[in-house]
């Protein structure tokens, strides 16, 4: 890290000293061999801590089915790492909560209200993935922006300006790199190794803020802590669509988890959010707002989720070329009209569309206009149809359109208005060269001959037959199939 600011951080005297309790329980942590006696002994000589343990231990975050009615029944039901980690948290925060009120140019109450909200995603994360360290997550999630403190610490007059120039935290860690040589990842790294916290813990806080790690089968402490600073985010400002994109794109990105998983994240946040409130004597949402923002949130997430499915739905179903539907697309469309025309006894008509020479354009202009052509088609057949009409790319220079609703007599003039359309675009190519195309046209229809169309695909097969006879006969002209 910068040198510079190494240095500053040594040697400030603004920074709060830790409480004799969190030190304590600083070595605790870094002792494996602690006991639940020795564990409980230190902890009693707080009583405020005391009362949070064994607050937290009958708490719905712990789903305990005992009760716990002291101190030392509170210890053992958690564990005695279970109670180390939270009792940091609570330690910690206390001690930071009351010192760092001061700091100029700083809403301390909004960087806690985030930090806790943060921690309590971070959890929820952990619960939702079946992780068993959900009190290493909390803490991390709590402590990860803990470097932004220190930079209003060791140099408040030349950190106000960059801190308060965005409410982003991607821009503002860059900015801070560009502007110091380190970001507030950096120097909360340094913070907690100088306060000898658990090295797992100082480095998930650090490498949270890199880039997403491959994906593993086991989500770590850090992919948790990375998501749940936009999740936290989110949950502050649930209706900033800017928030959603953010967390949505970190979920992935970290977690590979969707819409519907946040969603249940977001459950299980508010389920535990009184008790995190209680517990750390902070409001994150008042309680008359809080169902109407978090339904607000799991809304808009849901929204957001089935605009996705349908999008890729959408997508899947189209030509990436011509962006006119496919061939799978126009197989399960003709089934369903096809169906509806039989039990309704209503019209259906198809018309099987093949641009003449097709391969002559592609041989002499190349490909780049072959597709030129086939993209000017679509949009032409497009401007000439109606809105329940279905125009597919079948395959190649053909094309496939349905016709719902329409007789054989009234595709007539559709079908030559179709013709005329195409044979009237000129392409021009990227040689300053001009193109035309014309089309040969198959047309079909059920109320024609319902004795001979059993089947979806036998007035596919009667289209296509029509067809073949139209480029045989001289192509650039319509055939309609009729039973000899």
């Amino acid at each position: 890290m910068n040198e510079d600011l190494a240095k500053r951080l040594r040697f400030c005297t603004t920074l709060p000293s830790l409480p004799a309790i969190a030190l304590k329980i600083i070595d605790l942590a870094n002792n494996p061999s602690t006991d639940l006696d020795t564990l409980c002994d230190h902890i009693a000589y707080d009583p405020a801590l005391s009362a949070k343990i064994l607050k937290i231990a009958n708490s719905p975050l712990y789903k305990s089915r005992r009760s716990a009615t002291n101190l030392r029944q509170a210890v053992s039901l958690l564990g005695t790492h279970t109670v180390i980690v939270i009792s940091l948290s609570f330690s910690l925060t206390d001690s930071l909560v009351k010192n760092t009120g001061n700091l100029p140019q700083f809403d301390n109450h909004l960087f806690w209200r985030r930090s806790i909200a943060s921690a309590l995603a971070c959890r929820a994360l952990g619960e939702k993935l079946k992780k068993t360290y959900l009190d290493d997550l909390f803490l991390v999630g709590l402590l990860q922006e803990i470097g932004i403190l220190v930079f209003c610490a060791i140099m408040p007059e030349e950190y106000a300006p960059v801190f308060l120039s965005t409410n982003d935290h991607d821009t503002l860690l860059n900015k801070e790199r560009e502007t110091f040589g380190a970001g507030h990842d950096e120097l909360g790294y340094t913070l907690l190794k100088q306060w000898h916290l658990p090295d797992y813990i100082a480095l998930a806080c650090l490498s949270g803020h890199g880039q997403p790690e491959p994906k593993t089968i086991e989500p770590t402490l850090q992919a948790c802590a990375a998501t749940s600073r936009y999740l936290a985010d989110y949950f502050l400002t649930p209706h900033a669509p800017e928030k959603l994109i953010k967390l949505l794109q970190a979920a992935r990105a970290w977690l590979d988890i969707d819409e519907t998983t946040l969603v249940e994240v977001i459950d299980i946040m508010k389920e535990g959010l009184n008790t995190v409130e209680d517990l750390f004597d902070i409001t994150i949402h008042q309680s008359s707002e809080i169902s109407g923002i978090l339904s607000a949130a799991k809304e808009l997430l849901t929204i957001h989720s089935l605009s996705k499915v349908k999008e890729l739905e959408e997508k899947s179903y189209r030509d990436g070329l011509t962006g006119a539907y496919n061939r799978g697309f126009f197989d399960e469309s003709l089934k369903r009209e096809f169906l509806l025309s039989k039990q309704h006894q209503l019209p259906i008509t198809i018309a099987m569309i093949d641009l003449d020479h097709f391969k002559r354009i592609n041989d002499t202009y190349g490909h780049i206009a072959g597709d030129g052509i086939l993209v000017s088609v679509t949009r032409t057949i497009l401007g000439q149809i109606r809105q329940d009409d279905t125009l597919c790319r079948y395959g190649g220079e053909e094309f496939a359109l349905i016709l719902p609703g329409t007789t054989l007599a009234d595709s007539r003039q559709i079908t030559q208005r179709l013709k005329e359309a195409i044979a009237a675009i000129s392409y021009h190519s990227e040689n300053n060269s001009t193109i035309s195309i014309t089309a040969s046209i198959g047309v079909a229809s059920y109320m024609q001959d319902i004795t001979q169309f059993k089947q979806p695909e036998d007035l596919v097969k009667a289209a296509d037959s029509a067809l073949y006879t139209a480029k045989n006969e001289g192509r650039n002209q319509i055939i309609e199939w009729h039973n000899a």
